[in-house]
């Protein structure tokens, strides 16, 4: 929900589309966003409008359970079928996801015989690119990315550095709305759902909400940020 305090954000962040598409106001670009389908000018506004921040191992506390708790637990449940899958929703430019595939490789070599399944999905079509290019900044690994997993699983290119392959492709990358339909998503072991839910009003978190508690096995786990809750949305989980 955006309120009339955040008109300057609004502003600010659609004058480039505006630029891009000759529209001499908002009123105007509402009107144009309106008279069509969806088209190259709601894409660009969307890609204006997402919030991206993000960084390897947020928060770090969320990680650090995942590792702890929640995948030795989850490892062993799962032990008969070996079977996992872990969605990360709203998943930025990558960081989070692969911070979990940089957890699982390094804690859980046994991890490598089972049918393991990462999917990663951002209503953002350049931030799933910039996904499944894996490419950060020195900037970008310079906040919360340990030396040794940087030696470990990045190449320097050029300025950058460069996830490498073997990570990239234990990822499934796709462009999903969570506040739209959602295709194809399997059912999940754990779910990432973290500091996206701020940005939603009620009634649309108690969709997302009951649509996750619908993809989440028994004995699953849901990860949310650190002033997000299911209290007093959606009773059923515990």
């Amino acid at each position: 929900i955006i309120d009339e305090s955040k008109e300057y954000l609004v502003t600010t962040r659609l004058h480039p589309v505006m630029k891009q598409f000759s529209v001499a106001s908002l009123p105007e670009l509402v009107k144009k966003l309106r008279q069509r389908p969806m088209a190259a000018i709601h894409q660009a506004v969307i890609e204006a409008m997402t919030t991206n921040e993000t960084s390897f191992f947020r928060d770090v506390h969320p990680f650090e359970t995942l590792r702890l708790s929640v995948l030795p637990e989850l490892v062993r449940a799962r032990a008969a079928e070996r079977a996992l899958t872990i969605w990360c929703g709203a998943s930025s430019s990558g960081q989070e996801v692969y911070s979990v595939a940089m957890i699982l490789r390094e804690h859980f070599p046994e991890l490598a015989n089972w049918r393991l399944m990462l999917v990663a999905t951002d209503i953002s079509r350049e931030m799933v690119q910039r996904c499944r290019e894996g490419r950060y900044s020195q900037l970008e690994v310079n906040r919360g990315l340990p030396a040794g997993l940087l030696v470990k699983y990045f190449d320097r290119t050029d300025m950058d550095w460069r996830i490498r392959e073997e990570v990239r492709r234990m990822i499934d990358f796709r462009e999903m709305n969570l506040a739209g339909a959602w295709t194809g998503l399997p059912t999940c072991d754990v779910v990432f759902l973290r500091n996206v839910l701020i940005y939603f009003d009620d009634a649309t978190k108690r969709q997302i909400l009951g649509k996750v508690h619908a993809l989440l096995r028994p004995g699953s786990y849901l990860f949310l940020g650190g002033s997000e809750t299911t209290l007093n949305l959606d009773t059923r989980f515990e």
